[in-house]
């Protein structure tokens, strides 16, 4: 028999060849399969009978056994049945299922990617911090969730490019500069005379102190050297922005997030994009002016009111730069863009997509995607935890991170649906129990570490294993959750919701534990035994590539 990797892909062909001599004039239905909530309806059900029902004028029924009849063999199939109103439940041969051991063991790291992106190029850009101090625990969601989507999305076949925009232009950085420059000059926040939204953290202190120093940072493709003229604010605020995108670059990589491309606001207006936009803006006719501004008339596109574009001191709002910056994404190419960002970003959707669509650019409605996730409260002995010595007014992710280690801090900020409040207990994240699941997914990785490091044996001694004396309840079990695992990579790209990876290894993890404490593994019988590695192996391997996916590691002792 033939090793299948992932049995829905294989009935959708099955099914695409049926639909094809069945009803020819109506090859463009899409085949959907998915999986019964009863397993007496069998693996699989699909529902093509039944919308094929009006263009063919047939029963559904009628249309189901033409569609059984008309489908290639396959020894994937033990058998079909069709049920109610015409649904063809599918049953899969326990042969096939058990042959997803081999299938995984051989596949290793590639288990699991799907096809679903053909190589399409996608942009997701995600963190997006401004360079105004220290990655907070919000930024860190961001990046967990935002990169843990790019690991999605590339496992789905999708040609993936990370992007971080720096806000690096507008009043917080004017705020920024200034609260360095009173540093350098010994005048403290407990000063009277510190402006009100002037920067209070210590950081800002470094930031004065390494520019005194007349330091030299290096950011990216920049180096930057400070002149220590403490009269220079454009040269504060140059070192300023490089100081702090290196700090939060180096917060990143202890993050284990990486980025492709970094974009500049300020390179927007040094360009002229910004003014070109702002002219192709103009020129489309949406535009108005009033009371000494200029507006764009967004409601022409779903706004409820219209938004300034330029303020009466001749400086434009914030969202104009957003709509050349995207303006510029769709040049580069990115026909599909996803923007993973806080919900305050919520109310800029809407016109960023209006300005996009007032430029009759050829851009589609609704471009680009939208990921937004909420807030994050942090605890420690029940207690919220809000500041940080270092950023003063929140907590960072680096404090995260020291605490908790890189693996616990990712998996508890992608562990959720973005847009559900997150509450992160820093003592659970930190615990070495079964109410930790990163501890629980993990132990569950060491636990086939041990046993397979006891063993001794070759890998390719487990290709040759009898998979057809696997046969148990939990093996049952396990078998079913490896045939699963493609399919929630597939769930999470198309959804953009790699929190659905975190949820799946939880039940991988609950399942190969209850296998571990109900079975022996090392038995006399030599066929047993190697059936039984070769399927905590696979386990295994699912777990790795899980734990990929999410940025946590897979240690083989803990």
């Amino acid at each position: 028999m033939s090793v299948v990797l992932n049995f829905k892909s294989h009935l959708s062909e099955l099914f695409a060849q049926a639909l094809r001599e069945v009803a020819p004039d109506a090859i463009q239905t899409e085949i959907l399969i998915e999986r019964p909530k009863l397993a007496t309806h069998g693996d699989y059900a699909c529902n093509l009978a039944m919308q094929l029902a009006k263009p063919l004028r047939k029963p559904p029924r009628d249309i189901a056994k033409a569609l059984i009849a008309a489908l290639p063999e396959s020894d994937v199939i033990e058998k079909m049945e069709i049920a109610g109103a015409g649904f063809i439940n599918v049953f899969i041969a326990t042969a096939a299922k058990q042959g997803v051991v081999h299938g995984v063991l051989q596949a290793g790291a590639g288990y699991g990617h799907v096809h679903l992106g053909a190589g399409r190029k996608v942009q997701v850009e995600f963190v997006s911090a401004n360079p105004t101090g220290p990655l907070h625990v919000g930024h860190g969601r961001g990046a967990a969730v935002g990169d843990c989507l790019c690991n999605v999305l590339h496992a789905a076949g999708w040609n993936v490019t990370r992007e971080f925009y720096y806000n690096d232009a507008g009043v917080q950085i004017d705020n920024l500069t200034h609260s360095v420059q009173l540093r350098c000059l010994g005048i403290t926040p407990d000063d009277p005379s510190w402006p009100e939204a002037g920067y209070r953290g210590d950081y800002i202190a470094d930031v004065a102190n390494a520019y005194l120093a007349e330091e030299t940072v290096e950011a990216d493709d920049q180096h930057v050297h400070a002149s220590g003229d403490v009269n220079d604010a454009e040269a504060i605020r140059h070192f300023a922005v490089a100081y702090l995108r290196r700090e939060q670059d180096i917060d990143l990589r202890a993050f284990g997030v990486n980025f492709d491309v970094f974009s500049l606001e300020s390179a927007l207006y040094t360009d002229g994009k910004v003014e070109e936009t702002v002219n192709k803006l103009i020129a489309s006719g949406h535009t108005y002016e009033q009371d000494d501004a200029l507006w764009l008339r967004t409601t022409d596109f779903g706004d409820d009111k219209d938004r300034v574009m330029r303020k009466s001191d001749g400086t434009y709002t914030y969202f104009v730069p957003d709509v050349a910056y995207h303006l510029d994404k769709w040049r580069r190419g990115f026909t599909r863009v996803i923007n993973e960002q806080g919900a305050d970003h919520h109310s800029t959707i809407t016109r960023v997509r209006a300005g996009l669509q007032a430029l009759d650019a050829g851009i589609p409605q609704g471009w680009p995607d939208y990921v937004l996730h909420q807030m994050v409260t942090v605890l420690r002995n029940g207690q919220e935890v809000k500041i940080s010595k270092r950023a003063g007014s929140y907590v960072t992710l680096r404090d995260l991170i020291d605490e908790v280690g890189c693996d616990a801090t990712r998996y508890f900020l992608a562990a959720r649906h973005p847009d559900s409040q997150l509450v992160f207990d820093i003592d659970l994240a930190k615990s070495k129990s079964n109410e930790n699941p990163v501890y629980y997914i993990q132990y569950a990785h060491a636990r086939i570490s041990a046993v397979l490091a006891q063993w001794g044996g070759e890998h390719k001694a487990l290709l040759q294993a009898d998979v057809r004396l696997l046969d148990s309840e939990y093996e049952t079990a396990l078998l079913q959750q490896m045939i699963d695992y493609p399919q929630v990579i597939e769930n999470a790209a198309l959804d953009l919701a790699p929190h659905l990876v975190a949820f799946y290894l939880k039940e991988l993890a609950a399942n190969l534990h209850s296998y571990y404490n109900a079975a022996r593994f090392l038995v006399e019988d030599e066929a047993v035994k190697l059936a039984r590695l070769a399927l905590i192996a696979a386990t295994a391997q699912v777990i790795r590539n899980g734990l990929a996916i999410l940025g946590v590691s897979a240690p083989e002792k803990m």
